[in-house]
């Protein structure tokens, strides 16, 4: 597949194939098992997983920050004219580093201190059991949720998409039916689903492992010149992608102990179903961005701004497809979404419909928001990123889920996102249009 040369409609959607299958079985892993645990333990067993929510967003988001940010100067090197393969595989080789090493803390400090995180979380008494119970199986494959979004990144990066989304596809079946087996025909209930979530992140694993006994595999592991100032780099390019997953994890966190004043447990179950929705809708907004990121870079890396701007149109489009059929199935069908994720009571199936319409208008403008950090991360535009991101994911959202129930009443903070995604989206269509004008007017 080239970059440089080859039609920007065919690679692109190629990408988008692999990118959405991968993130569409990512976003499973979690649905799948807040449907299974919901069904066996009801509306506290989807308040569980709605508190371990954040533990996940910790841990994809560090294999994006290696992932990604690696990536992305992978890409940009190997677009330029001489295309340096060994400088490219020295940022590979700093990422698996850097991925070890988080891998290591994140280890440690979960399995040492998950009950602390969980009550920090918004746990409480019988959702706090069934929440350790869900994540004791999980702790023994921390490591691998970590590098499968990493490696996932590289393969895309290095032209083998299609490994990328199969690995994660057999892991993703293997969870899905694992589920079933583990929580109802074993009678394991919140442990069996983390056990299936475990052990199918394994498998995503050791099939992401093939692609370096493979022909086409052009990553290979050097010294690395000055290790320490090629992680600065990639951390800083991939600190936006990074930061969007732990500020889903912050988010969940603020709106789970605000809900729990202000609301109760029927919200807080609500909310879990919202917080699986919205991981699934980022996830095709990730898909976008990832889609887009290799042949961005690789064209950025080579000054060719008019490859750039037929790759936007195309990611524009289909962020548009997105935003549309999200937020139309916040809107019409509410309760069915519920009873796909839990065995609900009366008192949830009367509060979910409104508090899914409001919180679901954010729907409207969350992929566009998401694909700009890519897009400016692609054009080596770490600072605008960066804005967007912590200005979406902590700063204006973070002030709103306090301030709005406190000057109105407790149903305001379903709308803290809409209102956080209208104005963030002012902000990155005012910088996107400006750099992708520098692109038509000069070379990159």
């Amino acid at each position: 597949m080239d970059f440089l040369n080859g039609k920007i409609k065919t690679i692109y959607f190629k990408y988008l194939s692999a990118a959405f299958g991968s993130a569409l079985i990512t976003s499973i892993y979690s649905i799948v098992d807040m449907a299974m645990v919901g069904q066996y333990h009801g509306p506290e067993g989807s308040a569980a997983l709605a508190v371990v929510a954040p533990v996940w967003n910790i841990i994809y988001s560090f294999g994006l920050l290696m992932g990604i940010g690696g990536s992305v100067l992978f890409s940009t090197i190997r677009g330029k004219a001489d295309g340096n393969e060994r400088k490219s595989n020295e940022y590979f080789t700093a990422s698996v580093i850097g991925s070890i090493v988080l891998a290591l803390i994140i280890w440690v400090l979960i399995i040492c201190f998950d009950r602390q995180f969980l009550v920090f979380f918004g746990a409480q008494d019988h959702t706090l059991t069934l929440a350790r119970e869900y994540v004791r199986p999980i702790k023994l494959a921390i490591p691998f949720f970590l590098f499968n979004q990493m490696l996932a990144a590289y393969l895309r990066n290095d032209k083998n998409p299609a490994l990328a989304t199969g690995a994660v596809l057999a892991g993703g079946i293997f969870n899905i039916f694992g589920d079933y087996f583990f929580v109802f025909v074993c009678d394991m209930g919140a442990y069996g689903a983390g056990l299936a979530t475990a052990i199918g992140s394994t498998i995503s694993f050791l099939a992401m492992l093939s692609h370096f006994f493979m022909k086409k595999n052009t990553l290979r592991l050097v010294r690395p010149e000055r290790l320490f100032g090629k992680l600065k780099e990639i951390v800083v390019t991939g600190f936006s992608t990074f930061f969007i997953d732990v500020a889903m994890g912050i988010l969940t966190i603020l709106f789970n102990r605000q809900i729990m004043i202000y609301l109760g447990t029927n919200a807080l179950a609500v909310y879990g179903v919202i917080v699986n929705i919205s991981t699934f809708v980022q996830c095709c907004s990730y898909s976008v961005g990832q889609a887009s990121q290799p042949i961005i870079s690789t064209n950025f890396g080579a000054g060719k701004g008019d490859r750039i701007r037929e790759t936007l149109k195309y990611a524009l489009g289909t962020v548009a497809f997105f935003s549309l059929f999200w937020t139309a199935i916040s809107m019409l069908i509410p309760n069915a979404l519920i009873r796909l994720f839990m065995t609900p009571t009366q008192e949830v199936l009367e509060i979910a419909p409104s508090i899914f319409r409001c919180y679901g208008l954010s729907f409207l403008l969350l992929p566009l928001d998401i694909f700009s950090t890519y897009y400016f991360q692609a054009l080596m535009k770490p600072r605008e990123a960066f804005i967007a991101s912590v200005a979406r994911g902590l700063v204006i959202s973070g002030i709103l889920i306090y301030l709005l129930p406190a000057v109105f009443d407790g149903s305001a903070i379903w709308f803290a996102m809409p209102v956080t995604e209208v104005i963030v989206a002012f902000y990155v269509i005012h910088e996107m249009i400006k750099y992708t004008k520098q692109l038509s007017t000069r070379e990159v």
